[in-house]
């Protein structure tokens, strides 16, 4: 006979998991039984990396599933507006910059603008009014606007520590999940080759019927305790080292960035996240191309004076993913399962993504288990090779002469998948039948603003044919330039909005 799914344990806090279990205890808060039992179990000596600051759009709905208000979320953990990621010095290296808003361009899925641009490097500028709106430092909405809308696409910055600590909060105060602070000693395992108990350093044991490894690059769980193999990625992500700071203002007035900023050096990039006390600054970069005393004084160059009296934090972690994400009762989320630089803020959403898929699809009984973890590996395979493609996209289209940079252009490193793409991107571009997938994390537009503003221009002469809308593309090139002009006028400064809005909540 199979056995209910009545008790969930997921091991390690974070982050990714206290971000899960707010999410599976709030899909499954009105089971009339309340048969369903969460329990988190966290040591008190194991430090979270907490560097992720950055989110995705996903995180908007996130947020209103599990109940936590807007407003909440800014004035708790000094977040502020993300409008999307500006790109400086990836192209040339001498002052070049690109955006890739989270706004869709304007005509999408109606009319493809590239063929219609007066330069292919500046599409992001013509089919879309959000450029703009960050470089003039704006907000993503006017105080008219309600929580959780706003005339521009955004997600969050945020302090990432204070962010678990809310939800933890929020989970032991309104979720009903079970707090267990301990130090887990060994994993037991069942006859059928499944996770049985953990048991503590205090002798205790905690039984469960299925477990999340949230244990972060230990994946203690699933990695060490059930042997699932780790598929590095490094022969096409050479990133592997990161020096990170946390940066003061000068002067706590100082502007707010509503986007981030990444910033290519000569082998690596910096990452500077604006939030409303202070800002997160990293550099990440190859061990292979470059020393840590090398990409310290990247980083104290970059800063200037800002740089005196910090101490960078060293981070090390190799790029890739478990072979599977879920064997047996047992799925990874967060680092347990797999990473990936920073770059476009995938962290958070890949747990995001894993928790709402655990949450939806929750086994009744572990009959089902199997055919439950089959699916999820198959989606969870395709996201990660999406995100490893759409992350060296970044890279192998650079003109920079650094070795490092240069690398980036071999093909033994660069995937076939995302070779296959290019081969038909070089007469038409990214288009949403590239992306018909259910589970796409990256839509053909994030594609189309890196692609171009990386100054990859097909040659759309091939098919001249298709390309006869010359009015109607120029007609919705000079609406985007009104509503760039209006949004311009209307908008607030971010900290104004930010200071203003919070304020108005008390």
């Amino acid at each position: 006979m199979s056995e209910m799914i009545k008790k969930i344990v997921i091991v390690g806090g974070g982050t990714a998991g206290w971000l899960t279990a707010a999410v599976i205890a709030a899909r499954h808060a009105t089971k009339s039984d309340k048969s369903l039992q969460v329990v988190l179990v966290e040591s008190s000596d194991i430090p979270t990396v907490g560097v992720g600051e950055g989110t995705w759009p996903t995180m908007k709905n996130t947020i209103q599933e599990i109940g936590i208000k807007e407003s909440d979320l800014f004035s708790r953990c000094h977040a502020v507006f993300k409008q999307g990621g500006k790109f400086v010095n990836w192209v040339h290296g001498d002052g070049d910059f690109y955006y890739h808003p989270f706004t869709v361009p304007l005509g999408y899925g109606r009319l493809d603008l590239a063929p219609y641009v007066s330069n292919i490097e500046d599409y992001a500028i013509e089919s879309n009014f959000q450029h703009h709106i960050c470089e003039a430092g704006l907000a993503p909405r006017t105080m008219a606007e309600r929580e959780f809308n706003g005339q521009c696409n955004y997600a969050y910055h945020l302090d990432a520590g204070a962010f678990a600590e809310m939800l933890k909060e929020h989970c032991k105060q309104n979720l009903s999940v079970e707090h267990v602070i301990a130090t887990v000693d060994k994993v037991n395992l069942r006859e059928d080759g499944g996770i049985g108990s953990i048991s503590m350093v205090d002798g205790e044991d905690l039984h469960g019927d299925m477990f999340v490894d949230c244990t972060g690059f230990a994946s203690l769980l699933l990695g060490k305790a059930l042997g699932v193999p780790f598929i590095d990625a490094s022969d096409c992500l050479f990133n592997d080292t990161a020096l990170a700071l946390q940066v003061p203002y000068a002067d706590p007035t100082d502007p707010i960035a509503s986007h981030t900023i990444a910033t290519g050096q000569n082998a690596g990039w910096i990452w500077d996240i604006g939030l409303t006390h202070r800002r997160g600054v990293g550099h990440v970069y190859s061990s292979k191309f470059m020393s840590d005393d090398e990409a310290e004084a990247n980083l104290r160059a970059y800063l200037g004076e800002a740089a005196d009296g910090l101490t960078p934090r060293k981070i090390k972690y190799e790029s890739g993913h478990r072979e599977k994400f879920w064997y047996k009762n047992c799925v990874a989320v967060g680092m347990a399962a797999g990473f990936v630089e920073p770059l476009e803020a995938t962290a958070i959403m890949l747990v995001e993504i894993s928790a709402r898929y655990i949450a939806d699809n929750m086994p009744v009984d572990d009959a089902v288990m199997a055919i439950t973890a089959k699916r999820f590996n198959q989606q969870m395979d395709y996201r990660w090779q999406r995100i490893i493609d759409f992350l060296k996209l970044h890279y192998m289209l650079t003109k920079r002469p650094e070795p490092y940079w240069q690398a980036h252009g071999n093909p033994d490193s660069i995937p076939e998948s995302l070779k296959e793409d290019l081969a038909i991107w070089k007469t038409r571009g990214p288009t949403s039948s590239d992306f018909d997938s259910a589970i796409e994390l990256f839509p053909a537009a994030s594609y189309q603003y890196v692609l171009y503003g990386m100054g990859f221009k097909p040659d759309f002469d091939k098919q001249s044919y298709l390309y006869q809308q010359n009015d109607q593309a120029q007609q919705i090139i000079q609406r985007n330039q009104q509503i760039t002009q209006q949004m311009l006028q209307t908008l607030p400064p971010h900290r104004d909005f930010i200071e203003t809005w919070l304020a108005n909540q008390r």
